[in-house]
C-alpha cells in the first residue's frame, strides 16, 4: 500500500486532513474512495497510521484512524552520506538509491576535483529538487521519515563537525592497508548502540590530497573499497549496503 507523509499540524484527535499535491495522487491516480484505506505516516514523530477515507474535496482529503502501525524500517544506526557533486544527473541515483538502502541525511560537497560549480541560484533548485526525490524514494521502500538533503558544505565544513559522528569514513583509492572491514569491527567492539557514521565521498576525479589530509588531521579514517575503482555513484550503495549488513540485520 503506497504511503504519504503528514506533520502534527494534519492531525487532530482521531482525524487527520491530507493537502497539496498529495490530494491529487490519492484521487487522480490511486482513485481513492470513501470508505477505502490509506497508510499516512506523520513525520515529526515517525509514526504510522492505517486510516480510512471519510471525505474527499477537491484540494483536502480526510481521514480517520483506524489503528496505528507499527513499523521497523528505519534503522538504528544512523548514517550520513558527504558526496562530493557528480556530473549530470548522478545525484539524483545516488540519493534514490541511498535512502531505500536507510541512509539518514545526504549532504552534497564541493570539493577541489568537483567539475559541476553551481551558482547560489542553482543551489536552492538543486536541493529542492534532491529532497524531493528523497521523500518519492521514501515512500516507495516504506519508510518513516524523509531524510533530510542537507546545503552545500565544503571539506572544511565537514571538518568542523567530524566529532559530532562516532566515525567518519573515507572513500580513498590511494588507501592501501586500511579496509572499510577493520573500522567496522573496531566499531562493533564499543558495544555501542545507535551508531553515528559519516562516509565522505569524491566526484569522479576524487578528493583531493589536500582535502584527504585535512580530514585526516580532523580523525578521519581512510578506507579501501578493493582493488577494483567504482565510479562515484556506486560508492555509497557499497559502503551503505555493508553498513547494513553489518549493524542492522542481525537476525
Amino acid at each position: 500500500m503506497p504511503k504519504f507523509f503528514i506533520t502534527n499540524q494534519a492531525i487532530k484527535d482521531d482525524k487527520i486532513e491530507i493537502s497539496g499535491n498529495d490530494t491529487n495522487h490519492i484521487k487522480n491516480v490511486l482513485r481513492k474512495k470513501v470508505g477505502e484505506t490509506l497508510n499516512l505516516c506523520n513525520t515529526d514523530t515517525t509514526e504510522n497510521y492505517l486510516c480510512q477515507i471519510t471525505n474527499i474535496e477537491e484540494q483536502k482529503i480526510q481521514c480517520k484512524i483506524i489503528e496505528k502501525i507499527i513499523n521497523n524500517t528505519e534503522p538504528k544506526t544512523e548514517v550520513t552520506i558527504f558526496q562530493g557533486l557528480p556530473k549530470a544527473d548522478k545525484m539524483e541515483l545516488i540519493i534514490q538509491k541511498s535512502v531505500e538502502l536507510g541512509a539518514c541525511n545526504i549532504t552534497p560537497v564541493e570539493m577541489k576535483r568537483c567539475v559541476v560549480k553551481l551558482n547560489e541560484k542553482d543551489k536552492i533548485k538543486k536541493i529542492e529538487r534532491w529532497q524531493k526525490i528523497s521523500e518519492v524514494a521514501s515512500k516507495q521502500c516504506g519508510r518513516s521519515k524523509i531524510p533530510k538533503i542537507n546545503q552545500i558544505c565544503s571539506i572544511q565544513n565537514i571538518c568542523q563537525i567530524i566529532y559530532d559522528y562516532d566515525i567518519v569514513i573515507v572513500a580513498y583509492e590511494e588507501e592501501k592497508e586500511n579496509t572499510l572491514k577493520a573500522e567496522l569491527e573496531n566499531l562493533k567492539k564499543s558495544q555501542k548502540e545507535n551508531l553515528n557514521i559519516a562516509i565522505v565521498i569524491g566526484p569522479e576525479g576524487g578528493i583531493d590530497s589536500s582535502e584527504i589530509k585535512l580530514l585526516k588531521e580532523k580523525g578521519a579514517k581512510t578506507v579501501t573499497l578493493g582493488n577494483r575503482i567504482l565510479r562515484t555513484e556506486t560508492v555509497a550503495l557499497n559502503i551503505l549496503s555493508i553498513i547494513m549488513y553489518e549493524f542492522e540485520n542481525k537476525n
